[in-house]
């Protein structure tokens, strides 16, 4: 480890010296004035038809005049760009049409690679717009030399959001100039006031793909305080009436889903099939306001989530990816501590049922995979006051699996119950725009059963937040605060107390204990935070905290409770290319944890560091030191667990992911004093674009990790617990596969394909004497070859050695093999309007842990018969 030693004195000599070339490298900038540019529209109404071709030679663009002067951001800001680029903005009572034209002395250096919507591929352009003027909002249209479209909804001064799918119209051309662009957007696609006369925020930014470069009209500084209030103006919108939109979007599905047939299972006779429609709606109830509704929803075309196996006992945590939640999400976000905790998860909606059918007499059952969404409806937007608003109801159905027992009857049992989900969200700017104060409130109600008791009744939390900007948005104060309660039955309110989240039952608390007479549990949490951004020194110092009562996992996302957590994260950011540098950053991290009943269990200090070199190639690395390391949910509910101090580091680098041939490489390290744990991961990664219409990528990733004291179970031993460690030999192996083929920008084809493979191999069994000892020696104690037996998959131990068996545990050892893989063919025949052939596979299984991988390949996943799934979707989008 003495590469961990050096590396802090490595990193900050690199700081130094990158310093100190980035002072000695500047060369004069252009006269630049980051003051607000402004450009003046002119309506077309009544004038010759704008046609969309990309050939700009409609007479009614001569109305406005073409605006230029574009300064370079990146990668050497403030500086002339390679080639210069032109817009212009003009307007009828129905749309907005904007033209471009990217100047190319040589059109054969123009990149017109292909790629879906919101792929951003080669060279393009880009128009975003602030319609409301808040300094914080804006709608972005991108186009693509190749004609490909972008779009994207820009909430809070930055984040961009690629959910958001309007209706508008593109055609691209290329001559000797260069290459051309030309959109209508209607307008009731934007939201903004019924003033007479408006004034807008606009952007614009080009890709230059030969230089990687980018170049905006309204210069902006390097790492600005913020993306959205540094826009320029657009003037001269004069009568324009705000457009309530109303679209609807009806579907029809065909599935059709073959498997392997299992001998006497009446629900797993190798095929089955449905027909389902439903519903997608968007009304504009003003301008500003708009309702979302689907009626039975299908999410079919969208890919499965990756592999992954916990052995924490927490959670995994996977990405929204259904459109109807993903769209427009932002407005419903309520991150409270600055990690996936969150207020709202959507993907509680629709969950996979939590009930259980199984029993002891059962022979076969056909449990539901989700629960089906009857419907949902999302009320949300922004007013031209600073209101932002979102409300969104949905209600799941109850859900029945169907049992066959083992004397042939029939019967159903609930395994979800109708449950209604609401959230309420809103927002309000003041201070001129550099604050505002928020608030959220989520309801969970169920329509209890028996059969699903152990479920709350009723779930609510609420939370308000602000954020407070000074001195142009430099600095920031922000904070949040949130509350929940949970009631149900007093078996309910038990399994919460003693699930992995909270961990009541835990023997060495003084600050929490189980009450298995409550049914109502109420917390809180939340944090402060004070920071500086922009500039070339950024960072941000806070904490925040989650009560041992706080849960909200019945609609958000919570992993732990009982923490209080205080952070300093400070960058530095070298912006100003060098000789052998385009960029690069360097930061410092530290953080400190502990419970709410004071024990401290967490130090970690951290060095990152990024750069980007001249060639574009690019290098990241890290080095981290925990001396300190305490859990309190490893023996789950058992005392509060040691670890060694452990020391970190990981580095990656890449070539120029322009080319057409692109790998990226990276190495994780971990390891722990006497040699306790480790993590070796290794991830390479490809990409291959032989054709401007195809690409293709490959990325693999092997980690072995291996324990020494790894939980197994715990057991009873003279009337104490006894908490059942032991050694892991644990590998991850997974390749994960895209394809991407694009006929033209409307219609394309996806494959994506994983196989995944976890091997858990357990030895050298151990149990716990003193959890908190920092010699791992003193903290376990091995069993000796006479005191265990292993028969019938079992280990026997007999720990005072009086050859009577004390307690058993099953053998731990397993493999997990999961294949996923799905083949989209995505056309979108008009503005809107889409048909999915899609065809998925999948395969789950435990494999030998004593095989190899290529023997675990080659058994569990070659030699299988996976399940296909074929489906045909089908929507018209109206818009009325």
């Amino acid at each position: 480890m003495n590469f961990l030693r050096t590396t802090p004195f490595l990193l900050a000599f690199s700081f130094f010296s990158l310093q100190s070339f980035s002072q000695a490298s500047i060369e004069p900038k252009l006269d630049v004035s980051f003051a607000k540019r402004t450009y003046t529209t002119a309506s077309v109404e009544g004038k010759e038809v704008i046609e969309i071709d990309g050939h700009l030679n409609d007479p009614a663009w001569n109305a406005v005049e073409w605006t230029s002067n574009y300064v370079e951001f990146e990668p050497d800001n403030s500086t002339p760009p390679s080639q210069q680029t032109m817009m212009k903005i003009a307007y009828d009572d129905k749309n907005l049409y904007v033209a471009f034209r990217c100047y190319e002395p040589d059109p054969e250096n123009i990149v017109r690679r292909m790629g879906r919507r919101d792929d951003f591929p080669g060279d393009w352009v880009e128009l975003n717009i602030d319609s409301y003027n808040d300094d914080r909002t804006a709608f972005s249209f991108t186009i693509s030399a190749s004609g490909v479209k972008g779009d994207e909804f820009v909430s809070n001064n930055g984040n961009f959001d690629p959910s958001w799918n309007p209706i508008w119209y593109l055609k691209t051309n290329i001559d000797e100039q260069g290459w051309t662009a030309e959109m209508r957007i209607p307008l009731s696609q934007l939201r903004f006031s019924n003033e007479e006369e408006q004034v807008w925020g606009i952007q614009s930014t080009r890709r230059y793909f030969n230089n990687e470069e980018r170049s905006t009209w309204q210069p902006v500084p390097a790492n600005p305080t913020g993306w959205v209030s540094s826009f320029g103006e657009l003037k001269g919108l004069k009568g324009l009436k705000p457009q309530k939109q109303l679209e609807i979007q009806p579907y029809t599905v065909g599935r059709y889903n073959s498997y392997e047939e299992e001998k006497g299972n009446p629900f797993r006779d190798g095929r089955d099939g449905n027909l389902t429609a439903g519903l997608d709606a968007k009304i504009g109830i003003t301008n500003d306001l708009t309702v979302d509704l689907t009626i039975n929803p299908d999410f079919g075309q969208v890919d499965a989530d990756p592999g992954a196996v916990s052995l924490d006992g927490f959670e995994i945590f996977f990405e929204e990816r259904r459109p109807f939640f993903v769209e427009n999400k932002s407005v419903f976000n309520y991150n409270f501590t600055g990690s996936q905790d969150n207020l709202f998860f959507s993907r509680r909606i629709g969950r996979t049922p939590q009930g259980s059918a199984y029993g002891p007499n059962t022979a076969y059952v056909d449990q539901p995979n989700n629960t089906t969404i009857l419907g949902a409806a999302k009320f949300s937007g922004k007013t031209e006051d600073g209101w932002t608003v979102g409300v969104l109801e949905s209600v799941t159905a109850r859900e029945y699996a169907e049992v066959v027992n083992a004397d042939g009857t029939e019967t159903e049992r609930l395994v979800e119950p109708l449950t209604n989900y609401v959230v309420g969200r809103v927002q309000k700017d003041f201070n001129d725009k550099n604050s505002y104060l928020g608030g959220i409130i989520t309801a969970v109600n169920r329509n209890m059963e028996d059969e699903v008791s152990f479920l709350h009744t009723r779930a609510y939390s609420g939370g308000l937040d602000f954020k407070h900007s000074w001195k142009d948005r430099k600095y920031y104060l922000m904070g949040s605060g949130v509350m929940s309660r949970v009631e149900g039955s007093e078996e309910a309110i038990l399994s919460t107390q003693n699930s992995i989240v909270h961990l009541f039952q835990r023997v060495d608390a003084e600050h929490v204990e189980i009450d298995a007479s409550r049914n109502s549990l109420t917390g809180t949490g939340g944090r402060l935070e004070f920071g500086k951004g922009g500039g070339d020194w950024q960072y941000q110092v806070g904490g925040n905290w989650l009560s041992p009562e706080l849960e909200i996992n019945d609609i958000g996302f919570l992993r732990q409770a009982d923490n209080i957590k205080q952070y300093l994260n400070v960058r530095r950011q070298f912006n100003k290319p060098t000789s052998w540098f385009r960029k690069a950053v360097l930061g410092l991290n530290q953080s400190t944890a502990f419970d709410f009943e004071g024990n401290y269990n967490r130090t970690q200090y951290e060095m990152v560091g990024f750069i980007n070199y001249k060639n574009n190639w690019w290098s990241e690395g890290g080095a981290a030191h925990k001396p300190r390391i305490f859990v309190n949910t490893f023996l789950r509910g058992g005392p509060r667990w040691r670890y060694n101090e452990e020391n970190y580091f990981f580095i990656f680098s890449g070539s120029d992911q322009r080319k057409k041939l692109a790998t990226k490489f990276g190495w994780v390290h971990s390891e722990g004093k006497q040699n306790s744990f480790s993590l070796d991961r290794f991830e390479a990664g490809l990409k291959y674009q032989p054709l401007n219409s195809l690409s293709l990528s490959l990325e693999l990733e092997y980690a072995t990790n291996p324990s020494k004291t790894q939980y197994v179970a715990e057991r009873s031993f003279n009337n104490s617990a006894r908490y059942i460690l032991g050694a892991i030999d644990q590998e991850t192996l997974s390749a994960t596969l895209r394809l991407n083929y694009n006929i033209n920008p409307d219609l394309t084809i996806q494959y994506y394909g994983q196989p995944y493979i976890f091997k858990a191999d357990y030895s050298n069994l151990n149990y716990v004497v003193d959890a908190t000892a920092e010699d791992i020696d003193q903290r376990v104690r091995w069993y000796d070859e006479p005191q265990v037996s292993f028969a019938n998959n079992t280990y026997l131990i007999d720990e005072n050695r009086d050859n009577v068996t004390d307690y058993s545990v099953s053998n731990p050892d397993f493999a997990f093999v999961q294949y996923r893989s799905n083949l989209v063919a995505r056309w979108e025949y008009i503005p809107g309007s889409e048909i999915y052939l899609v065809w998925s596979q999948g395969i789950n299984g435990m494999g030998d842990v004593n095989d190899n991988f290529s023997g675990i390949v080659d058994s569990q996943l070659l030699r299988q018969k996976p399940q296909n799934t074929f489906l045909i979707k089908a929507t018209y989008r109206f818009l009325l």
